[in-house]
């Protein structure tokens, strides 16, 4: 006990690693409202003020920072089905910009649950890169949260009923009745998306081999770490940027995942149409970006029940494509409430490429051999965090095929294309 004491008062940061810090002790009531009845009553541990969501669940037993993170959950209330969340702390969101990293550890600078539900928080936590507590953590982003709740009858509730439409009342609100149906904020109402893309053009790695645009509809970090750590420059733009002025000047296409109703964006959708139509360089598609993909193919999206959202949905592969064979199941990690219809006869020169082995969903599409095009999305996170690792060399794919249309083209006259203004290189990932 000396030496820890020791260490802790004269060298902070190595006792990071050596020693747990103790999570508040004050006792703040919480409820949690369902639009649909319930409530659930509990102790806050965030930020002390209440919020109306989407109550979601979440299956992912270990990376809670980064599904916080993630810019898909914008307006959710968060429920974790983990009992126990909290116990590695949290670690300094700070990385550098350079052609391993992005600005960010996580996947965003900021939580973007709106709130989070667990049944147990861990008052104490130990890692060696942790620098505090996930309590301080929701405070410091006036996240509101709440403990001491039955996650498992909340999530018997969201499977059974769907998703559901919830306020989480903190301190003397916790003591008031339930709100009427009427007061219930819906997020899906709004567009998401827009609230977390980027405002301006940005660039990453710019002496990277190959060019890549990436429409940001609230990327993920690991996304865009995934692309620089495989030699490409990639330029970020907002989700409704036209592409098509600057698209010569580019080696690839990536569309992000991002929040929200994919029917919001109808106008990137309306103009990727014209891309695809136009365009014969690889484009990809992950999440939001994907159903957008399917969209402008001529495809629907609906709003599942309650989602997929966890690090443990398996899907089955319906065609090889470079890594991804054709039979094959790969564990994947999701994070969506809206998925791409499968119809019969699926649109000409498009096939399917995975489906989900839980409840059959489309889990991707592909330009099929015979269009001669270049085109995948996935539903699911290929680059993980957190997650398996099973579909990350899909990336490879991407970059792969980029780098052989460019050679194939080495030669032929520059197009004069519009140029694009862009930004110093800013931190990533839905900045709000």
């Amino acid at each position: 006990m000396f030496v820890r004491y020791i260490i802790r008062t004269s060298a902070p940061q190595l006792s990071r690693g050596l020693a747990t810090h103790a999570g508040p002790a004050v006792a703040v009531p919480a409820t949690l409202h369902l639009k649909s009845g319930q409530s659930f009553h509990g102790k806050s541990f965030g930020a002390p003020r209440s919020i109306y969501g989407e109550t979601v669940f979440s299956t992912s037993i270990t990376s809670y920072t980064e599904s916080m993170t993630d810019p898909s959950y914008r307006g959710q209330i968060l429920v974790f089905t983990t009992p126990m969340i909290g116990n590695y702390g949290v670690p300094h969101n700070v990385a550098p910009y350079d052609s391993q990293d992005v600005g960010v550890i996580l996947e965003s600078k900021k939580i973007e649950a709106a709130a989070v539900v667990v049944s147990d928080v861990a008052e104490k936590f130990s890692h060696y890169k942790a620098v505090e507590s996930l309590a301080d953590w929701c405070k410091r982003h006036n996240v509101p949260a709440i403990t001491g709740v039955d996650t498992r009858a909340i999530t018997r509730l969201l499977r059974d009923q769907g998703t559901t439409l919830g306020r989480l009342a903190v301190g003397d609100d916790a003591a008031l009745p339930s709100p009427q149906p009427e007061e219930y904020w819906d997020p899906s109402k709004e567009n998401l998306v827009d609230q977390v893309s980027t405002k301006v053009p940005y660039e990453l790695n710019p002496t990277g081999s190959i060019k890549i645009a990436v429409l940001d509809f609230g990327a993920k970090a690991n996304i865009l770490r995934a692309l620089v750590r495989r030699d490409a420059a990639i330029t970020v733009l907002p989700w409704n940027y036209d592409f098509n002025s600057i698209r010569d000047q580019y080696d690839g296409l990536f569309l992000t995942n991002g929040p929200g109703d994919p029917g919001h964006c109808m106008e990137a959708a309306l103009k990727l149409r014209r891309t695809l139509q136009e365009w014969n360089k690889p484009v990809f598609g992950i999440c939001m970006g994907h159903q957008i993909i399917g969209m402008a193919a001529g495809l629907d999206a609906y709003r599942m029940t309650f989602g997929n959202r966890g690090h443990n949905q398996p899907v089955l592969a319906l065609a090889s494509a470079g890594s991804i064979k054709a039979g094959r199941v790969y564990v994947t990690s999701q994070n969506h409430q809206y998925a791409l219809k499968l119809q019969d006869p699926f649109p000409q020169g498009w096939e399917p490429f995975f489906i989900n082995c839980n409840d059959s969903s489309v889990e991707g599409i592909k330009s099929t051999t015979e269009s001669g095009k270049k085109v995948w999305g996935v539903q699911f996170h290929p680059e993980s965090a957190g997650g398996p690792l099973d579909t990350i060399e899909m990336f490879t794919d991407f970059v792969t095929e980029c780098k052989l249309h460019k050679a194939q083209m080495a030669g032929t006259a520059d197009s004069i294309v519009e140029e694009i203004p862009v930004a110093p290189r800013v931190a990533v990932a839905a900045s709000a």
